[in-house]
């Protein structure tokens, strides 16, 4: 009788675990809800707080995590040097980090690090400022690995490849008194070499990432504006003015071709509808 006392309090204890597992769940899934509540209404402190609870009660949440750190993120100002700003782009990071241990794969956080480290830059020494770049970048590339058909990671990566070489283009073009419309390409051979040296590579490299962008999406009219950008920038570091002109041509045909996708996409926008005045 004892011993099936003993099983029976057992069994009870079990049963009350499952249960208690189960309410936490639910409670859980109850603040993930609010939370989503909170944060599509802009009050994205609540919705910290809402998601920092359901992790609480279920550590397993799928959702959650990547939740608060969404909500932090959307919090952080760029540029912002308040400690209460940067420690919402750290806290993002960390929850971002968080979840890539369950899931490295997981497309959202891996394109969200990446945005983070991108706009991180913006506001940091030129020096710093490269380094943010690469890791911006390095997001970019896991994020291919993971989704080789993500334009907006190859289009990402043109765009880093842009934020580091103009600078560098300008600042070599302002020591030789060339203004920034004044045609090129830059006629002193040794200032000419060293950009090639250093970044004639990386330039191709990202007019090759801009072109599978529009691979996957020919109509990516934000990819043919950087396209624009790298091809007429790259026709500095030619040999000839014959050459130089080629390049500038190719570059104005992607100026080209974005507007016409422009208005491609404008005119596939419904038309309002209603009542209107008839003409006679």
């Amino acid at each position: 009788m004892r011993k099936a006392f003993i099983n029976g309090a057992g069994l009870l204890a079990i049963v009350l675990i499952f249960f208690a597992s189960g309410c936490d769940k639910l409670k859980s899934r109850d603040h993930l809800n609010q939370g989503v509540g909170a944060f599509k209404s802009a009050r994205y402190g609540d919705a910290v707080e809402h998601f920092k609870q359901a992790i609480a009660l279920d550590p397993e949440n799928p959702n959650a995590r990547l939740y608060l750190a969404t909500a932090y993120m959307s919090q952080w100002i760029p540029g912002a040097e308040s400690p209460e700003n940067i420690e919402f782009a750290k806290k993002a990071k960390e929850e971002f980090m968080e979840v890539l241990k369950k899931d490295p794969n997981e497309k959202t956080a891996l394109a969200s690090l990446g945005s983070l480290a991108y706009n991180q830059a913006q506001s940091l020494s030129p020096e710093q400022k490269q380094e943010k770049f690469d890791e911006a970048a390095q997001w970019n590339r896991k994020l291919i690995e993971v989704d080789s058909k993500n334009k907006e990671a190859y289009y990402m990566l043109g765009v880093i490849t842009w934020a580091k070489w103009y600078p560098a283009l300008m600042t070599a073009r302002a020591n030789l008194r060339m203004r920034p419309e004044d045609p090129g390409p830059i006629k002193d051979k040794k200032v000419k070499q060293e950009l090639r040296d250093k970044y004639a590579a990386m330039v191709d490299e990202g007019i090759q990432d801009l072109q599978k962008a529009l691979d996957v999406d020919k109509e990516y009219d934000d990819a043919m504006a950087y396209m624009n950008l790298l091809v007429r920038e790259r026709a500095d570091l030619v040999d000839s003015e014959a050459e130089y002109k080629k390049q500038i041509e190719v570059a104005d045909s992607w100026v080209q071709k974005a507007l016409d996708t422009k208005k491609l996409k404008a005119a596939r926008q419904p038309t309002t509808g209603g009542i209107v005045q008839e003409t006679k």
